[in-house]
């Protein structure tokens, strides 16, 4: 199921991050070397009378980063049906917005310092110093709220836009070809995984946020580079050695969530309808990924590849 041709083990260690949108969030420099036919992060199920296909997402995109992988335009013809995180189509970005708030914003006076504790709170300010981040704007946000706020904060830095992600490049093409969407959770059950999360672990995922923002750009393009090119060895000891090390975050974030999708998408086998399922791609890596649950469920899936005529 795993092909390793990117050669990124030869080189330095990528750096580690996590991801704290629900996803991860990726992109791709602009020129790629001719290797066509190189595996692509994205899969294959087959069922008896149709497939599903299992796309790792990239939330945020620059212009210079399409086009996309011919394999992932060719999975989206053959499918009927999307289905995505959440339902794109129909999702209200104010009231998603309303729920972070309603979620994430302190009340009655307390503030991220009196959460964070006296030592918590001046490691993470001196770290919001050296990416300049004011902290101060964070003042009425949990961790956890203040956490997510900063990663989106870093991206737009170095020119990522949502609006320029796979999700929202699949939603608009959905539209112009009338192709139902519909999504495997809520935004309200994507906020509770957050809010849900322990004091201490929305402290250290503040921090590790903080504490990694001034590598981003430098170590982006690694963790890119093997995910269009689909090298998941590189992908899994570059993204999934540090969530490892927290195992309620890996469970409510990632494991958690794997389990249930692999029910949903196993009800999709055996449909009418051929369907393009996507997610953020650190859910499709590893031994707790969905791709490999659904091997171990019986299910025959196969990692894919670019079109050798692709260049």
């Amino acid at each position: 199921m795993q092909q390793n041709l990117s050669g990124l083990s030869k080189k330095r260690p990528m750096k580690s991050r996590l991801f704290l949108a629900m996803a991860i969030l990726l992109s791709a420099p602009a020129a790629w070397p001719d290797t066509a036919g190189h595996p692509v992060t994205m899969w294959r199920a087959a069922g008896q009378t149709n497939s599903v296909y299992l796309l790792g997402s990239i939330h945020l995109l620059r212009p210079g980063d399409y086009p996309l992988p011919a394999a992932i335009d060719a999975a989206y013809e053959e499918a009927e049906v999307l289905v995505m995180e959440l339902d794109m189509d129909d999702l209200d970005g104010v009231q998603a917005q309303q729920l972070f708030a309603q979620s994430g914003v302190l009340q009655g006076g307390k503030t991220l310092r009196d959460l964070m504790g006296e030592p918590a709170y001046q490691q993470a300010s001196a770290a919001a110093d050296a990416i300049d981040i004011p902290i101060e704007m964070l003042a009425q946000s949990e961790p956890w709220l203040a956490a997510v706020t900063v990663e989106m904060m870093m991206f737009y830095r170095i020119g990522f836009n949502p609006m320029l992600g796979i999700e929202m490049h699949l939603v608009s093409q959905a539209g112009r070809d009338g192709k139902p969407i519909e999504g495997l959770e809520t935004a309200a059950e994507q906020t509770a995984f957050l809010d849900g999360l322990s004091l201490d672990t929305q402290r250290d995922m503040l921090l590790q946020t903080l504490e990694e923002g001034a590598g981003l750009e430098e170590s982006i393009d690694e963790i890119i580079h093997a995910w269009r090119y689909g090298d998941i060895a590189a992908l899994e000891s570059g993204l999934l050695q540090d969530l490892a090390k927290n195992e309620e975050l890996s469970e409510a974030l990632v494991n958690g969530r794997n389990r249930r999708w692999v029910a949903q998408i196993s009800e999709l086998l055996d449909d009418s309808d051929d369907y393009l399922v996507v997610v953020g791609a650190l859910h499709l890596i590893g031994d707790q990924g969905v791709p490999e649950l659904l091997a171990k469920a019986g299910v025959k899936i196969v990692q894919l590849s670019e079109p050798p005529s692709v260049q």
